[in-house]
């Protein structure tokens, strides 16, 4: 823990209170004594306490009882009966009353104690890191109906467009599954929930970032953590104003950018608290470092920059370039490679833009003989999205890799009607 926890030790006598100090002195605790059970109230009502160890038999209060008000009043603080008695009946009165974490009989062994109060208090640790993740992601889920019950209230003024967006979206969040992995796209949902065409950025930054990974070489592991800053690469932007989210970098102003620059600090913050999400929040953190060593936040450059921070800034300017989060112009796939290899060495990692460049130009040639453009009169069920299907508003309407039925024809077929422009179907035919 980085606070020392701190202990309050209840007896009546100074002998044993001064023995516990001495034992507990060397592991850097801070130690708080009292005499009686209503002394240990009063220091109760001042302090906040981790643990108490009390002693069953003292005058007045008796440690069964004193335990049973520590537990009814604060109910966190861990509690540890020291008793000196055989006497039964009086020790299971105190574990029923007092709820106690475990009891130690007089005389004690001084590494058991002290093995006996770490264990408690890393178990309380556990609990508190469980009750934060627990906070984090109610405070998520409730941002996530908040933005829902916005996108509701629209819904009567849209057209069939965002009918066809919001049936997709809770198709979507039908197929999540529960768990770990679950929690990681749900807050990266979050961060695209507003954002119009850039809708599925993360995802694709995600899969494109772990796929350049393999490439480079990394170990499982560390490609999955590549993938995983991928996915949460912007949850640092909740809270950010619309309109800055929908402007390119490259026109917002000095005070914006100020504002905008602080989103891997961020995001690096909302993901540390999470064990298993470190080292994704680490990379996540140096996502807009450059090779050069004028990126932000921390200015790093070449290898100082982890690999994985490379390959994301890669992986995302790659796709931001092509969606318009970066100029102004969206660029085609060709471009966005262009300018890539035009930063190679000065934004960029070399080999990161070369393993890019390579992985894109043969899954481009595996794509040629696979990836149709067809008319929605076309389509056929059991075909497959090849690309994203965006609204001229840039609303995300159906993911790539979305695989077609019936109904789903129909609302596309229904959609393509409502437009002035003709419009065609990227799709590749299964089997």
């Amino acid at each position: 823990m980085s606070d020392a926890a701190t202990l309050l030790c209840v007896d009546d006598e100074q002998n044993i209170l001064s023995a516990l100090r001495r034992l507990f002195r060397q592991d850097g605790y801070r130690i708080l004594t009292a005499a009686s059970g209503e002394e240990g109230l009063r220091l109760l009502e001042r302090e906040v306490v981790d643990l108490v160890i009390s002693d069953m038999r003292m005058p007045e209060m008796d440690g069964a009882r004193f335990l049973e008000r520590v537990s009814s009043r604060w109910p966190d603080t861990l509690r540890i009966l020291l008793t000196g008695h055989a006497d039964i009946a009086a020790t299971i009165a105190a574990i029923n009353r007092g709820q106690i974490f475990r009891y130690i009989a007089k005389p004690w062994d001084d590494q058991d104690v002290r093995l006996i109060v770490r264990h408690a208090l890393e178990r309380q640790q556990l609990e508190r890191d469980k009750r934060h993740l627990e906070a984090l992601t109610g405070r998520q889920n409730e941002q996530l109906r908040e933005l829902n019950a916005s996108l509701e209230a629209r819904v009567e003024a849209r057209t069939a467009e965002l009918s066809l967006a919001h049936d997709a979206l809770a198709a979507a969040n039908e197929q999540l599954k529960t768990g770990f992995l679950t929690s990681i796209k749900v807050f990266s949902n979050l961060t695209e929930l507003a954002e119009g065409a850039r809708a599925g950025h993360s995802r694709r930054v995600a899969d494109l970032s772990r796929r350049v990974a393999v490439k480079l070489g990394l170990d499982r592991a560390a490609a999955q953590d590549v993938m995983l800053a991928g996915l949460l690469h912007d949850i640092g932007k909740i809270g950010l104003p619309d309109a800055l989210l929908a402007k390119p970098a490259s026109l917002m102003s000095a005070e914006e950018q100020a504002l905008y620059k602080r989103h891997p600090q961020k995001g690096e913050a909302a993901l540390m608290a999470l064990d298993s999400l470190r080292a994704a929040a680490r990379l996540l953190r140096s996502h807009h470092e450059r090779h050069d060593g004028q990126g932000y936040p921390d200015g790093l450059g070449g290898a100082d920059i982890p690999l994985g921070a490379r390959i994301l800034a890669c992986a995302n300017d790659y796709d931001g370039l092509q969606i318009g989060s970066v100029s102004a112009r969206r660029l085609s796939p060709a471009e966005a490679l262009d300018f890539l290899q035009k930063e190679r060495g000065r934004r960029y990692d070399p080999q990161v833009v070369d393993a890019l460049v390579a992985l894109d130009g043969t899954e481009h040639a595996g794509r040629a003989l696979k990836d149709w453009a067809l008319a929605p009169e076309a389509l056929k069920p059991g075909m497959v999205l090849s690309r994203d299907l965006i609204s001229r508003e840039g609303a995300l309407l159906l993911a790539a890799d979305f695989q077609l039925n019936d109904s789903l024809i129909r609302q596309i077929r229904d959609y393509a009607g409502s437009e002035e422009e003709r419009i065609m179907i990227h799709v590749r035919i299964v089997g």
